[in-house]
């Protein structure tokens, strides 16, 4: 069988035109594996995780770290896609401005809102979150207690942190957070909790990487195993026990939730550390942080005479 010249160029260009898909998406794919790159080379910066507060009698825990230019536009939050995990029933919402942010449903709600504006106050990098008292969810309903937690395009989530390993492990201020854990009864000590926020500075350039506790629902109650624990009952954490004893410069806290161990050899001098940033909290700061959280006027009372009782405790715990 004879085949012309003509038919050796058919040849040739069916092959070449089968292989132009194949080149195209091997292009793609290096182009992905570039952007990729590149995308993770931005998850870079400095490690940030406290900022000594220097004016704690000034901060406003009514509104918190996103302060009013960043509140949300309630009048229309458009559902996005559901956010599986954790206890709290979560939603992907978009205000009427075109923020997009969490929305989580439940107990957990106040808790985690009211915590958040606690460690914002003395210092900690935090998310940026408000609580709703009422809102409705396009094709979803109407909520009590939506705490929305902001999600900026311009911030990037790097992953976890973990408890017992991190660039902070060996300094005051993060033996002074595990202070603050006892302090809110957060029995939820997991690394699942802990997030980094990759930002960009708005100047500079140069990046941040902030280390932050995202999730404090599991707080306000007491202590213990499954069955035992609760959150947000502000009745259960008014009665639980803070410190048991100290052992010559060791501190035993009453404390039965998970990862126990991270309050081990947790000290008088760590304690004072904390007391010294937490006793310039003003009375109507402490209630502040607890109405930010749409408590009722009797529960904010319990809550903040219970803490400030604690609060009392870890000036002179011998």
């Amino acid at each position: 069988m004879f085949r012309t010249k003509s038919g050796y160029w058919s040849i040739w260009l069916m092959v070449l035109m089968l292989a132009l898909p194949f080149a195209a998406i091997a292009q793609d794919t290096k182009d992905k594996d570039k952007k990729d790159k590149s995308e993770k080379k931005e998850l870079t910066g400095k490690p940030v995780f406290w900022r000594e507060p220097t004016d704690i009698e000034s901060r406003n825990l009514l509104i918190g770290a996103g302060g009013e230019q960043m509140k949300p536009d309630i009048s229309k939050l458009t559902f996005i896609e559901d956010k599986p995990g954790g206890y709290s029933k979560k939603y992907r919402v978009r205000d009427a401005k075109g923020n997009e942010w969490i929305a989580k449903l439940g107990k957990e709600a106040q808790t985690d809102t009211a915590a958040n504006r606690l460690l914002w106050a003395l210092g900690y990098e935090t998310e940026i979150a408000y609580l709703i008292p009422k809102a409705t969810i396009e094709g979803k309903g109407e909520f009590e207690n939506v705490r929305l937690e902001a999600r900026p395009a311009s911030v990037k989530r790097a992953g976890n942190w973990m408890w017992e390993n991190n660039p902070f492990k060996d300094t005051p201020e993060f033996r002074g957070l595990k202070i603050l854990m006892l302090l809110i009864n957060n029995w939820d000590m997991k690394d699942d909790n802990n997030e980094i926020l990759a930002v960009r500075g708005d100047t500079t350039g140069e990046g941040e990487l902030r280390y932050i506790i995202s999730d404090l629902g599991g707080s306000f109650g007491k202590t213990g195993g499954f069955f035992s624990r609760s959150r947000n009952e502000p009745g259960d954490y008014q009665k639980s026990e803070f410190i048991k004893k100290v052992n010559g410069d060791v501190i035993d806290f009453n404390y039965g939730g998970k990862n126990q161990k991270l309050f081990e050899g947790l000290t008088v001098a760590d304690a004072r550390w904390a007391h010294n940033l937490l006793k310039r909290l003003s009375d109507e700061q402490i209630k502040d942080a607890f109405r930010a959280a749409n408590y009722s006027a009797e529960e904010v009372e319990t809550l903040t005479q219970a803490l400030k009782e604690r609060i009392n405790a870890l000036a002179n715990p011998n």
